[in-house]
């Protein structure tokens, strides 16, 4: 090293000593204005990611669709392929994906690793999909018995927690990606304007489209959410829905291939300063009954429009989102016990529950425990940017920058999803 070289480092050796030496005796002479923390590594932590990764990986599988219509039969054109992804809940070949990555497709296959190396192909069976939670659940037949993940819970999960995904973006198999939680309980996001029971968590780990179904894993390795959209207008804000709204469903996509959700035929919206003054009520917390289905279990129940519901069994309930899907998840048949307010005075309601009828469920084929308005433009900053994370073509390269309301994999708002 030259002369001047050896001048550079002593002179910036100096310059550090310079700055702390000085700083470390004003501490000793007098009171700190900050609080001085410890220098430590970060090496443990990045090994845990690894390894969650690592032990993850076995269990999430690719899924590939094909999608053949009337008009592709008569032309004679290729059936339209996607990818997509998913992981194993049971030995027996159970998966769970997002609906949205089965939706249409005529044909299923799933590839997984094998423990000697190579993939594995297999064709999948459509258990059961339930469009308003965006939930599926597949099936495979396979000669041996298959590695799990184990479903956790998201409530345990908060901000800034770390997550860890994996998935298949643009059919670059079993790729990770890591962040943190950026927020908990979305509601007011709508995929493509679907209304549903999502109450997403915010990401910021990269999902592309093919993440679709993926598991996000905490720091145990235990899924607590399954990636299902993105915003497209955005760098690092993914949504995914919590692990246990998907134990909700499986059970009954297992038994009946679809969700039946209870129903108590009434409207509710969030307490709000405006909605007291309509209804000429207190301030106060709760949901307000808006409206009620003539001849419905609520109007047999004796519920009336302003009465406010604070209670459900022993849960409270101060949101309207959370009594729709606490409702729902009861099932058909089950009677709920309501504590109410009516013009301030306290009440006791049972409700039995009903499944909805057809002719009122939301579109598409939505059930849920109230009839719920079209959100307006003033009611979903994210209306026009989310998509779902869709199963994907055949990668061909990086796609187009989106413009306008095109979704994730450039297709416009109400064309099919590749």
């Amino acid at each position: 090293m030259g002369r001047a070289g050896v001048r550079g480092v002593v002179f910036f050796a100096a310059l550090v000593s310079a700055l702390v030496l000085p700083a470390q005796a004003a501490g000793r002479g007098r009171e700190r204005l900050w609080l001085e923390a410890k220098n430590r590594t970060l090496h443990q932590q990045r090994a845990t990611l690894s390894e969650v990764a690592r032990r993850a990986m076995p269990a999430v599988v690719s899924i590939t669709t094909r999608q053949e219509t009337a008009e592709t039969a008569v032309s004679g054109e290729e059936p339209q392929k996607g990818i997509g992804s998913g992981f194993i809940i049971h030995p027996d070949g159970y998966i769970l994906t997002s609906a949205h990555v089965v939706e249409g497709a005529t044909e299923v296959s799933i590839s997984v690793l094998h423990p000697r190396g190579g993939v594995e192909e297999y064709p999948a069976r459509v258990v059961g999909q339930d469009d308003r939670t965006d939930c599926a659940l597949l099936k495979i037949e396979a000669p041996r018995r298959l590695p799990v993940l184990k479903l956790a819970s998201a409530t345990h999960v908060r901000s800034a927690d770390w997550i860890v995904v994996i998935g298949n973006p643009f059919g670059l198999t079993h790729s990770v990606t890591v962040g943190v939680v950026s927020y908990m309980g979305r509601t007011d996001v709508t995929p493509n304007g679907r209304d549903g029971d999502f109450d997403y968590i915010q990401m910021d780990a990269s999902i592309n489209p093919g993440n679709s179904g993926g598991p996000v894993l905490d720091l145990h390795g235990d899924v607590v959410a399954v990636a299902n959209a993105v915003n497209v207008a955005g760098q690092g804000i993914g949504f995914a829905i919590p692990i246990d709204i998907a134990k909700t469903v499986i059970p009954q996509l297992q038994a009946h291939g679809r969700v039946r959700r209870g129903w108590m035929g009434i409207s509710v919206q969030d307490f709000s300063p405006e909605v007291a003054d309509a209804y000429n009520l207190p301030r106060g917390r709760g949901v307000v009954v808006t409206d009620i289905a003539e001849g419905g279990p609520g109007e047999r129940a004796g519920l009336q429009a302003g009465d406010v519901i604070v209670g459900l069994d022993s849960r409270r309930v101060s949101r309207a989102h959370t009594l729709r899907w606490q409702v729902a998840a009861r099932g058909v048949g089950r009677p709920v016990r309501l504590k109410v307010h009516r013009l301030g005075r306290p009440m006791k309601v049972t409700v039995k529950l009903e499944e909805m009828p057809a002719e009122e469920a939301p579109a598409p084929t939505l059930a849920a425990s109230t009839p719920q308005r079209q959100p307006t433009r003033g009611q979903t900053v994210l209306e026009d940017l989310l998509s779902p994370v869709p199963r994907t073509k055949a990668f061909r390269g990086p796609p187009p920058a989106p413009e306008g309301d095109e979704d994730a994999d450039g297709s416009e708002d109400g064309a099919p999803m590749p």
